[in-house]
């Protein structure tokens, strides 16, 4: 089935599409070639996602800065921050959309999907909904101990009558035994024979951690470790900062720096002569996840060796925040994407730790996964598929039972199943 065509005709003839799948299916791969389908013919697509994460991965924006959201995460709040009503702006944008782009649906709570819907109709948009994401990978961030309610728990979800489509071939590894593994961790299924599968991966860990990269579930961790890891390494530190350049006076530094955090540019990326990496971009000749070894920094560029002996001559890459503004195009006024701000760095990270909600699309090949920071539903198996090399994966073991960390919200799994 050639899913791009596919979605694309749907698309096209005004229908919404549900675009789902485990991980390492594709469904960013194909998410980016419909917005470049798009984009090719000169239509307007919004790239958007629920944090700012999520929407560095397809070079958008986030929900609430799009739609005007604010801090808003209900339309209750909406109507108390007196955004309820929608500004001129706001709706002259969302109606010249021929695409809207949701990615990581999973994380779009019910809510906010109430607070989309309400846009596009005050809007009256009239072009397609793409919403792309997996249900039974990470689930809406909520405040305190509020009830985790998803997208799918919205009347709006109803409303606009998605044709599904779902992708399951499994690109990141050919290991079938792994890749059945997955499958059953993905729906929280845990018998006997997976939890024996489970413990074979608890192995003795390596002399040299520099050859693993460690997955955590916390922040501090993931720094404290690459801190530790690199000062084992003689050699002098190097630090490359990023090149900023504002396109609008207007761009304030707090906004740049959430930009870069969430795109995992690091503002002075510290390296030395022998340190691992890890590629944080797609290139023609390297992927986001690969693994590399650095063999030599001078003025300009990163020298990174990778496992097949090539040596990769790294420059900065930008990358563009991009607003959308109207502007005077051949004598008629339209909406046109630009960017505000663009960053400058090397699309690198240290590979001694990364943290799981960082480590979104990437397929890393040697990874030592830290269980006893699993705390959210899904997250165990989002850590775990990020392995592309089954044979070069260890986990910690574990101070809880598998069948514990494992675990899905059910209400996300009956929707899975049924739908």
């Amino acid at each position: 089935m050639n899913y791009l065509d596919t979605i694309v005709k749907k698309l096209k003839s005004k229908e919404n599409v549900f675009l789902t799948g485990g991980a390492g299916v594709g469904k960013t791969t194909i998410t980016r070639e419909v917005i470049q389908d798009y984009e090719q013919e000169g239509k307007k697509v919004a790239k958007l996602a629920s944090t700012g994460m999520a929407a560095t991965l397809i070079n958008g924006q986030t929900l609430h800065s799009f739609l005007d959201l604010g801090i808003s995460s209900s339309l209750a709040e909406l109507e108390k921050n007196g955004k309820y009503e929608i500004k001129k702006r706001i709706k002259k944008l969302v109606s010249s959309m021929d695409l809207i782009v949701i990615d990581e649906i999973s994380m779009v709570s019910d809510e906010l999907f109430e607070m989309i819907k309400l846009r596009l109709t005050q809007a009256d948009f009239r072009g397609s909904l793409l919403v792309v994401g997996d249900f039974l990978q990470l689930p809406p961030v909520v405040r305190g101990y509020k009830e985790v309610k998803f997208a799918f728990e919205s009347s709006p979800w109803h409303e606009f009558d998605f044709h599904k489509i779902e992708l399951t071939h499994i690109y990141r590894t050919d290991d079938k035994s792994f890749i059945e593994l997955l499958h059953h961790i993905r729906f929280g299924f845990i018998d006997e024979d997976i939890h024996n599968s489970l413990n074979e991966y608890i192995k003795p860990l390596p002399n040299d951690l520099s050859e693993f990269t460690f997955l955590f579930g916390r922040n501090d961790s993931s720094a404290r470790h690459n801190t530790e890891q690199l000062s084992f390494i003689d050699g002098e530190l190097m630090v490359k900062e990023a090149q900023i350049i504002k396109h609008l006076k207007s761009v304030k530094d707090g906004e740049i720096e959430r930009f870069m955090n969430d795109a995992r540019i690091d503002k002075e990326l510290a390296l030395k002569v022998g340190a691992p990496v890890l590629f944080t971009r797609n290139s023609w000749n390297y992927f986001n996840g690969e693994r590399g070894v650095i063999v030599n920094i001078d003025t300009n560029h990163v020298y990174v060796q990778k496992s097949d002996g090539k040596v990769i001559k790294l420059e900065t890459v930008a990358q563009d925040k991009t607003l959308w503004k109207e502007k005077t195009v051949d004598g008629k006024k339209e909406m046109v994407e630009e960017a505000a701000f663009s960053v400058y760095q090397h699309p690198i990270k240290l590979a001694f730790a990364i943290t799981i909600h960082k480590s979104q699309g990437m397929s890393i090949e040697d990874l030592i996964i830290e269980t006893n920071e699993i705390f959210a539903p899904s997250q165990f198996y989002v850590a775990l598929s990020r392995a592309s090399n089954p044979a070069r994966l260890n986990l910690i073991a574990p101070r809880r039972q598998w069948y514990e960390l494992a675990f899905v919200d059910q209400k996300a799994l009956k929707f899975v199943k049924d739908s």
